[in-house]
């Protein structure tokens, strides 16, 4: 059920849209797409590892390979540099496109300039993954090693072929849009197909893109009940702190749901020095427990969702190349926001005032307020690479 008469710019409506859980739903999804693909298959996404899961995923490459599906992969240089240049040259033997997204400078702990931290996968113009997950053992079930937290979107129908076109021009760095296959072709002229309202939302500085900054700033001014998002690495800058707490005085509950468990250190106790902000802002806390949170989702009032890779700080806001989806769909949006209300409720441990006194000592606020301002600093410097994270 589309809400089309609530939106107003960029959407496209023959869509259909189904949400995808980070572990061995997403792969499962992931290796049928690549096996079904008839033409071509494009991937672009930051980390690429050549662990269990990324050989996997290479050896179905290769199978579709072989079955003359044309295969373009578009990686970021420095968080997947690590490919050997066997595993490369195993893709590239069998005809895949292989190409590398490179910053301006890059070294063994840091890098200066963009990053493509775009998760996306478009098979034959027709169907699309969007999310925050890579290609990499952390993102995936394994025995004993439950996957980190975290969503993609299913897409089918015409924002597949607009990630098409973009895929290529990424690939190709040409303005002139170029594609693999022709629209009408595919059948995607004909209105009605599917209902689903989407637009694709970007950050990109270079190209003065701002746009899934906007998506949230839509959200807090025109929100109606509830806001809740989910989102790793949060450290909010002070006009997005202020929009969020102009809508809480509005009378719109905003729910955060964070990470309890952390692969950076001091990310994590960044976050927990700006809890003391939320919740004298009437803003709820929530901390994921099972295992680290990677996702980077947000609903409102059950009517709008925005999924994809932006996190919410200044990395995503001004430094790397991003990329989400808007979904403005009753039916879709109720059921993400009772997925995440699930999780709420049977995974996370809500923060009150009186947690933070009797959680953490004095030691543990000053190490939170240096780690906040430390992190805020490098944020404004450059984009600093402590290891190889996905931040």
């Amino acid at each position: 059920m589309s809400s089309a008469k609530k939106i107003k710019t960029n959407y496209t409506f023959n869509n259909k849209a189904k949400l995808i859980r980070g572990g061995k739903e997403y792969f499962d999804v992931l290796k049928q797409i690549i096996t079904n693909a008839k033409q071509f298959i494009q991937i672009q996404v930051y980390i690429f590892d050549e662990d269990q899961t990324g050989n996997e995923i290479a050896k179905y490459l290769i199978a579709a390979a072989k079955r003359n599906v044309k295969i373009q992969v578009l990686l970021d240089g420095y968080a997947s540099r690590n490919l050997s240049a066997a595993f490369i040259q195993s893709l590239r033997k069998e005809g895949i496109l292989i190409r590398f997204f490179e910053p301006i400078f890059r070294s063994k702990n840091f890098y200066f300039g963009r990053r493509l931290h775009h998760k996306i996968v478009v098979a034959d113009g027709l169907i699309a993954l969007v999310g925050g997950i890579n290609i990499s053992d952390r993102y995936n079930d394994l025995p004993g090693e439950p996957s980190w937290l975290d969503y993609a979107i299913l897409i089918e129908g015409e924002t597949a072929f607009e990630l098409h076109k973009l895929c290529m021009q990424f690939y190709t760095k040409k303005r002139i849009i170029e594609t693999w296959v022709d629209k009408n072709e595919i059948g995607l002229q004909n209105e009605g197909l599917y209902h689903t309202a989407m637009r694709i939302r970007r950050n990109d500085w270079v190209m003065n893109r701002n746009q899934i900054s906007g998506t949230y700033m839509e959200m807090f001014r025109n929100a109606q009940r509830e806001i809740i998002m989910m989102s790793s690495y949060f450290i909010p800058n002070n006009f997005f702190r202020n929009q969020m707490a102009a809508a809480v005085r509005r009378g719109i509950s905003i729910k955060l749901i964070l990470a309890g468990k952390s692969d950076v250190y001091i990310a994590k106790n960044a976050e927990r020095y700006f809890y003391r902000w939320a919740l004298r802002n009437n803003i709820r806390v929530f901390e994921y427990t099972p295992t680290i949170l990677h996702s980077k989702v947000a609903t409102c009032d059950n009517r709008i969702v925005t999924i994809g890779s932006y996190n919410i700080n200044d990395v995503s806001a001004l430094a790397s190349i991003e990329l989400n989806i808007d979904v403005e769909d009753v039916d879709f949006s109720t059921s993400v926001s009772n997925e995440v209300n699930k999780i709420i409720q049977h995974e996370c441990t809500e923060i009150h005032k009186d947690d933070l006194n009797d959680k953490f000592r004095l030691l543990d606020k000053f190490i939170q307020w240096i780690s906040y301002i430390t992190f805020k600093t490098i944020l404004k410097l450059s984009t600093f690479y402590f290891s190889k994270k996905d931040h």
